[in-house]
């Protein structure tokens, strides 16, 4: 660190440190109103609404001391204590609870208080822990810790630099956000609204379609197991679909296969649970086997168009495999379904397994008195409504576009996000000195590539 960088407590930086509500919340949450915050949805840099709550104005008025507004930064108290971020603009009121909350006084930054806490600090929390059953960080504890108090344009400076990388990643994700909702739309149209067949039970022309297109999809509806479906559909199962394609479903290795020791820092990146978000495979935190024992383990090794489940816990989440994970490891706590060689649209069957009435099934009917579970034999039971096959080949070829795009951003967030970890410790602890020109040598281009969709051929 640099010698004239000193540290000082938390305390003396910061106008306020608080903790959010301790008390009972199952009775005060509600559908709509004041967003409230809870440790799972604060992640490294940025708050993520991931199973956001919400509570009436009343409550958050009777709550105030736990009030968030802008600028505020956040750090977890227990599960993943340290996580810290900033609170952002699209949340003008808010409240929390299982937090620290630092407001900022004139000497920090609160951007910079983000990066120091989620870098040099993190090791530093961890022997600030308190708790004999589960460990947390307190308020205490963030009043005493040390933070480095470079001058305000050398924190402008830093925060300049990792912020430009932070932000193209947040686009980045929102542009995601915005082709997965394009996906889902037409995905919803077609197959669970039926839109084309219903314009065509009434002798129209379905929107967006030409009259070769739409002749693909039938002009009535028929009744079956699922209900009324569209004429020639079939209703089957997820286990009929690769028993017909030549595929399989299988379960990820045993303990007994893989153990913690065959870890390494370095190597095949193994798919757990953990690693499963918004039908994507997340590498944040990924573990890591030798090609050796990716080799031994040769049978769950991914291909594309693999869809991986979690066998535990949260059963309805699963990854669609792209190009980029072909060849790494379906891992402990999961299930491989493999649709076939012959099977003409991956991205069909991994938006059915995705759509409410698949997921409502899978929690139905996995077994566990503790913990929900999955087996070959639940998931191969989930029900699907099987269109033809020039439908089939009609949706991936249009869908294929916005997946594509997916893929790529989720490739080029990694890529920044990378570069991101890489200097965060360097500037933030002094170590890189940054010259006066820094913040334009170092922004990074990754401006999402433009994308169209089409609903005809």
């Amino acid at each position: 660190m640099r010698s004239e960088w000193t540290l000082k407590p938390l305390a003396s930086l910061a106008q306020e440190v608080t903790v959010g509500y301790v008390g009972p919340m199952a009775d005060e949450y509600v559908a709509e109103g004041v967003p409230f915050l809870r440790s799972l949805n604060v992640s490294p840099f940025e708050i993520n609404t991931n199973d956001l709550k919400f509570v009436t104005p009343e409550f958050h008025s009777k709550i105030k001391k736990s009030a968030l507004q802008p600028g505020d930064v956040v750090i977890v108290r227990t599960g993943k204590p340290g996580t810290c971020a900033v609170i952002p603009e699209w949340l003008p009121d808010a409240n929390c609870s299982d937090l620290v909350i630092a407001r900022c006084g004139p000497e920090l930054r609160p951007r910079f208080l983000c990066y120091w806490v989620n870098s040099v600090a993190a090791h530093h929390i961890s022997s600030h822990l308190v708790g004999a059953v589960q460990q947390h960080f307190n308020v205490g504890a963030a009043k005493t810790m040390l933070v480095a108090c470079p001058s305000l344009a050398e924190q402008d400076q830093i925060v300049s630099i990792l912020g430009a990388l932070d932000d193209r990643i947040a686009l980045l994700r929102e542009t995601n956000a915005t082709l997965e909702a394009i996906a889902q739309a037409l995905f919803k149209s077609w197959f669970v609204d039926f839109d084309p067949v219903r314009a065509r039970q009434q002798g129209l022309a379905p929107e967006g379609m030409d009259e070769a297109t739409a002749a693909l999809f039938p002009d009535g509806f028929e009744e079956s197991e699922l209900g009324l479906v569209p004429k020639g559909w079939q209703s089957t199962t997820l286990a009929e679909v690769g028993f017909r394609h030549g595929g399989t479903i299988q379960t990820g290795p045993f303990g007994s296969q893989l153990h913690a020791s065959d870890y390494v820092d370095s190597g095949v990146p193994v798919v757990m649970p953990k690693d499963i978000q918004y039908r994507r495979v997340m590498t944040g935190s990924i573990a890591r086997v030798s090609s050796h024992d990716a080799d031994r383990l040769g049978r769950h090794k991914l291909q594309r168009g693999d869809i991986v489940f979690s066998r535990r816990g949260d059963v309805e989440r699963h990854a669609l495999i792209g190009e980029r994970e072909t060849g790494w490891l379906c891992g402990t706590g999961c299930l491989l379904v493999r649709p076939g060689s012959r099977w003409p649209s991956p991205t069909f069957l991994s938006m059915t397994l995705d759509a409410p009435r698949a997921r409502s099934w899978l929690v139905q009917h996995a077994v566990g008195a503790t913990m929900p579970n999955l087996n070959t034999g639940i998931l191969g039971s989930v029900p699907v409504l099987l269109p033809t096959v020039d439908v089939l080949q009609l949706f991936e070829e249009v869908i294929s576009v916005t997946e594509e795009q997916r893929n790529h951003n989720a490739s080029t967030m990694e890529t920044l996000a990378t570069l991101r970890d890489t200097l965060l410790p360097r500037l933030i602890s002094g170590q890189l000195r940054l010259p006066g020109n820094a913040p334009e040598e170092f922004e990074v281009i990754a401006k999402p590539r433009a994308c169209c969709v089409r609903t005809g051929t």
